[in-house]
């Protein structure tokens, strides 16, 4: 059964269905085979170079670039691009963020992989909102509104996990926008973190 399968009719099939990264079931379904089938060729095409691994379960072409957000969203779900790496993004932090940092309802988890490290934190499903689908590096990713990945970053804040970057700006932030998404959490010292945060933004900087 497996010799069925041809190495370049394969890769060329994914690639043409823009399948950037695939679970063996995924696998089984768009090539209309069997577990067995989809699992063995899978493995032997490893150790071929074909395909690499980026955590248990899930693959992609070796000499594919999908975009880090897709893989994000794929290789652990639920789950949408914020904080630090959206920060970033949207300008609101100078750095730059090697880490694709990303939100889910699932235990907080990292993968290190091939294509590069995914970390995801977790949250309460009440607080799970505020993303939407945006088209970034040529694909459609679940990414944070700007006020949805501030919010989930001061929440981290709050909580001590992470310290405040001082060089964040708000210039992009609507404050309401932002107390509303904040509002979820149910943590009042989040929105007096905002506050402050906030008057901190108000004071002259100092010109070094």
């Amino acid at each position: 059964m497996v010799q069925k399968l041809k190495r370049i009719e394969v890769e060329e099939r994914l690639k043409d269905a823009g399948v950037d990264v695939f679970t063996p079931r995924e696998f089984r379904d768009i090539f209309g085979i069997s577990d067995n089938t989809a699992s063995t060729f899978i493995k032997r095409n490893l150790n071929s170079g074909l395909f690499i691994k980026l955590r248990n379960n899930y693959y992609t072409l070796k000499d594919s670039n999908p975009s880090l957000y897709l893989i994000a969203n794929k290789l652990y779900q639920p789950s949408y691009v914020s904080l630090e790496n959206a920060l970033a993004y949207y300008g609101m932090i100078p750095e730059v963020v090697y880490t694709i940092t990303s939100i889910t309802t699932k235990p907080t988890r990292e993968f290190t992989t091939p294509k590069g490290v995914f970390s995801y934190q977790r949250i309460k499903q009440i607080a799970y909102t505020g993303y939407s689908p945006k088209r970034v590096e040529g694909g459609v990713v679940l990414f944070a509104d700007p006020e949805k990945a501030l919010a989930d970053y001061l929440y981290f804040v709050d909580l001590k996990k992470v310290s405040l970057n001082d060089r964040l700006t708000l210039k992009p932030i609507n404050k309401k926008k932002l107390v509303q998404m904040a509002k979820l959490f149910r943590r009042p010292s989040l929105l007096r973190l905002i506050e402050r945060v906030y008057a901190e933004q108000r004071k002259p900087r100092k010109i070094y």
